[in-house]
């Protein structure tokens, strides 16, 4: 089969590989159908690491991904040969502390799509994964829904983690995928106000399309001026989605006193993020970090599958498998106002 494999900084390679087997009996053998580009991908991609995570080369990247169930081991029930499938790319072991607390996703032996040293991802036609991480999607659900419900997961997690949404306030600092994935369900939820910040004004105005009441981008305003002025009260909850310092430090200032900050985004390189202390002691903020998502994918389907939102306006750009290198550099370069490249596969 053909696989897309990172092979050094800033270069992926179609490579021959040979087709994964079932070997488990709840293994499911999926035929992949299209992935999403993520920004950690993008992380590997430039710098070969994030944090601890160093790849050693070739490797396969990918976890946002959907497809259809080509064969199952003899103890699959759930699904059957010919499904259409969203994959959930974080494998637990169901046995330890974390697993038995209800927190698969922090769990002790956790294996994750494209995560060196842990498992190859899912940038290639065919991948094996545990029945329980196949999740069937509706006749009329997309394979790019079911692709992008990951990051939705990862942003319904972290909506439910932070603050009642009914009459909320909040800010969005970052609106990206993440961010999108984010706003939606907050929306959705009740949310009275949403502030969104970004450096993309393209992703600023499809923000307000998806139900944000302000938009703003750093690089040509005074953000944190222009929210204070707004709302001088402070907001409710920000949730952090760019991994950066300069939106840390933003967040401090325009969350109220007992707000709350949800940090989602990751930092690229850097392995230390700072706060002032003074602001945040006097303030009171609670800080939340959000790992990935936990029991949050179904849920997140069964929103795409209502039509509480459209998650497709984040599918901004497609590429071919071949193409996975022109596709990386776009997100990379942030070019043309992107959000979240598709990659086709079959």
């Amino acid at each position: 089969m053909k696989a897309m494999k990172l092979t050094g900084i800033n270069r992926i390679e179609s490579m021959e590989t040979p087709t994964p087997k079932i070997v488990q009996p709840d293994d499911v053998l999926i035929r992949m159908k299209v992935v999403g580009v993520c920004g950690s991908d993008v992380h590997y991609f430039q710098n070969g690491q994030i944090g601890s995570q160093v790849v050693t080369y070739p490797f396969t990247v990918g976890h946002e991904g959907a497809g259809v169930v080509e064969a199952i081991g003899p103890g699959v029930t759930r699904v059957r040969v010919g499904d259409r499938i969203a994959v959930e790319p974080a494998m637990s072991c169901g046995a330890c502390d974390q697993c038995l607390a209800g927190r698969p996703h922090t769990c002790r032996k956790l294996r994750f799509l494209g995560c060196p040293k842990q498992a190859e991802g899912c940038l290639s036609e065919f991948i094996v994964m545990p029945e329980a991480c196949c999740f069937t999607i509706t006749d009329d659900t997309t394979f790019d829904e079911a692709a992008i419900s990951e990051p939705l997961a990862i942003g319904v997690y972290a909506v439910k983690m932070s603050i009642p949404m009914r009459g909320a306030t909040i800010g969005i600092l970052g609106a990206g995928p993440v961010g999108l994935s984010v706003l939606l369900p907050a929306k959705a939820q009740g949310a009275r106000k949403i502030y969104v910040t970004d450096k993309i004004d393209l992703r600023l105005d499809l923000a307000k399309k998806a139900g944000a009441a302000w938009g703003g981008n750093p690089d040509r305003g005074n953000v944190v001026a222009e929210i204070q002025k707004l709302e001088p009260g402070g907001l409710d909850v920000v949730f952090e989605c760019c991994g950066q310092q300069e939106a840390l430090d933003q967040a401090l200032e325009i969350l109220k006193p007992g707000g709350k900050l949800m940090l989602i985004g990751i930092p690229p390189t850097s392995e230390r993020v700072s706060f002032k202390i003074d602001k945040l002691r006097h303030k009171e903020i609670c800080i939340q970090n959000v790992r990935r998502q936990n029991h949050c994918v179904r849920p997140a389907l069964d929103m795409i599958a209502r039509k509480d939102f459209d998650v497709r306006v984040m599918a901004t750009h497609r590429f071919a498998l071949a193409d996975a290198q022109a596709a990386f550099e776009l997100v990379a370069g942030y070019r043309d106002g992107v959000v979240k490249a598709m990659i086709d596969i079959g």
